[in-house]
């Protein structure tokens, strides 16, 4: 009787246990062309949480290849569909590590540009209407810097014309934010730092359009800051370079400014 109900234990115990083993991984014994295949079909048709879990299995079992490193790519590819940014630009700088010489190495610096180029979807209105100076323009400048890498290093490449025009945005939309953290100074009078995001302004994005608008606000900041002989030098600037400006209606004012109301 003791053996019997051992044994019914036994088997109670089976039982219970295979209750709690997971459901049966249904890739296992797959070959990679299938688990390619799979992931690929899923990316297609919107299943994004399911397409990465078929190309990290595929990575997992068949880690080199050409199989590996396309599905390194196509993973990378995937999260930015899935709108997962940080986890593309991850799969990104990844496969740039792993693999530097790789002949596919120009789509992933455009895939890079694009991730940061896409991580706020109104890139080219975010800022409007907005207190700037609490926004930090890292993604565009991230995303100008990948860009430029590509078409440094690829000019060829079939992505290097689209990345010219994205940065081209890119620079108008940096030099859009410069100024207008130069604005925000000038309506609350910190005119030295009014005059350092003017400065950028010209310094680096000088073919953006807003030069003209930079040097006359540096004119105004460095007078109310008792400097007149950099006053002077930047009005001088101006005139030379904007004879017709629509700032210079009268010394020192400048009336069509966006901020002279607040100066005021």
């Amino acid at each position: 009787m003791k053996k019997i109900v051992a044994a019914m234990l036994m088997a109670a115990g089976l039982v219970a246990c295979s209750s709690t083993k997971g459901p049966a991984d249904e890739t296992r014994g797959w070959p990679v062309e299938r688990l390619y295949g799979e992931a690929r079909d899923e990316l297609n048709s919107g299943n994004y949480t399911r397409a990465v879990q078929l190309y990290e299995t595929l990575e997992a079992r068949f880690p080199y290849g050409r199989f590996a490193q396309q599905a390194q790519m196509d993973l990378a590819y995937t999260h930015f569909k899935d709108r997962e940014a940080q986890l593309a630009l991850a799969a990104c700088d990844r496969f740039i590590k792993l693999h530097p010489a790789h002949p596919n190495l120009d789509y992933i610096y455009y895939l890079k540009g694009l991730v940061h180029f896409n991580e706020d979807e109104s890139l080219l209105t975010r800022w409007t209407g907005q207190d700037l100076s609490e926004r930090d323009p890292r993604a565009a400048r991230e995303s100008f810097q990948a860009f430029r890498e590509l078409i440094t290093r690829f000019p060829q490449s079939p992505y290097a014309e689209d990345g010219k025009k994205k940065m081209a945005i890119l620079v108008d939309a940096m030099a859009a934010n410069e100024m207008h953290v130069a604005r925000y100074y000038m309506k609350r009078k910190a005119y030295l730092a009014a005059v350092n995001r003017a400065q950028a302004t010209i310094r680096e994005f000088a073919d953006a359009g807003y030069t003209e608008e930079a040097l006359a606000l540096m004119v105004t900041a460095y007078t109310e800051l008792k400097l007149p002989k950099l006053a002077e030098d930047s009005q001088r600037v101006l005139v030379t370079s904007y004879p017709n400006s629509r700032y210079l209606k009268s010394p020192w004012v400048y009336q069509d400014m966006p901020w002279y109301q607040f100066w005021r």
